[in-house]
């Protein structure tokens, strides 16, 4: 696996590299932060099987990071990482400095109005500036066919379709499935942070979310309903935080009044100092098939 250090270097290696596919599969792309585990790693694969081939990038990116945050902390691996990727199959990875990605005297941002200001971005002002200005530099230095996220990140995921669909990056965004731990928690580099009772508590996130899965297949459709429960059941953790719980359209992250042509489910939640995600999404019900809710016992959540 090849290491790139500055823009230059790894646009001139995705060039060459793209010489060698084919318009059907192209070039696959996963930007990370590092600190990989295997949800990162599933989006390796699913990459690796749909393209000829496939690069990474590994950076911790200041500018999505709000003062008090936790970017001077976040977990930094880069010689595991470096080990888990070349083991998948990355052919490139990019793994600039700071000062690479934003020279002396930048000033330009790109910023998603609307929805870069609902649920983590009403939550953390600036984070999805931040997230949009460093994933199109990313884009216009690897110069992918395809770019895979994780659905863990949904509020992002909508946020970057928006972006390439407005600025027309020639990209296809690929959201992947949530990859959880065997007992539900969905994976995140930030996980690490928790205490063991705050790592066992941390499970009410993803049991609330199946529970309201499990009212949705019993044919719940207001998304009213929704919202007055889902806090109710979190309520059972007297020590856990909220700090949004969401019921809105996948696309454009508004408050949607029922679930018909489907909808994202979201909570952030602070268990301690960690704040964590986690959310569902339902389908529309031309398309909707029983939800899988054997990670854990479906519970049901009060309502009226």
């Amino acid at each position: 696996m090849r290491i790139c250090r500055t823009s230059s270097e790894m646009q001139q290696a995705c060039r060459e590299l793209k010489k060698n596919t084919v318009p059907e599969r192209g070039l696959g792309f996963v930007p990370t932060m590092g600190a990989l585990h295997a949800g990162h790693l599933s989006l390796i694969a699913l990459a690796r099987a749909e393209c000829d081939v496939v690069v990474a990038s590994i950076f911790v990116n200041p500018r999505q990071f709000a003062a008090g945050e936790d970017f001077a902390v976040y977990p930094r691996e880069f010689e595991e990482d470096c080990r888990k990727l070349e083991s998948a199959g990355v052919e490139i990875l990019f793994a600039p400095a700071p000062d690479d990605m934003y020279p002396s005297g930048a000033t330009t941002f790109v910023e998603v109005e609307g929805i870069g200001n609902r649920l983590d971005g009403a939550s953390r002002p600036g984070h999805f500036r931040g997230v949009a200005t460093v994933v199109a530099k990313l884009f216009n230095i690897v110069g992918p066919d395809r770019a895979y996220f994780g659905q863990k990140d949904a509020a992002q995921v909508a946020v970057l379709r928006a972006m390439v669909r407005d600025l027309n990056f020639p990209v296809n965004l690929v959201a992947c499935p949530t990859v959880r731990e065997e007992d539900g928690l969905a994976m995140s580099s930030r996980n690490r942070y928790l205490s063991a009772d705050e790592r066992r508590r941390a499970l009410i996130l993803s049991r609330t979310l199946e529970a309201a899965q499990h009212l949705v297949k019993t044919e719940v459709r207001g998304a009213q309903v929704l919202r007055d429960a889902l806090p109710e059941a979190l309520a059972a953790d007297p020590l856990l935080q909220i700090d949004y719980v969401a019921v809105v359209d996948p696309g454009t992250l508004e408050p949607i009044e029922n679930i018909d042509n489907g909808a994202l489910i979201a909570i952030a939640a602070w268990f301690g100092k960690t704040r964590l995600i986690d959310n569902v999404v339902i389908e529309p019900v031309a398309q909707r098939a029983n939800p899988d809710l054997s990670q854990a016992p479906a519970r049901e959540l009060s309502h009226a």
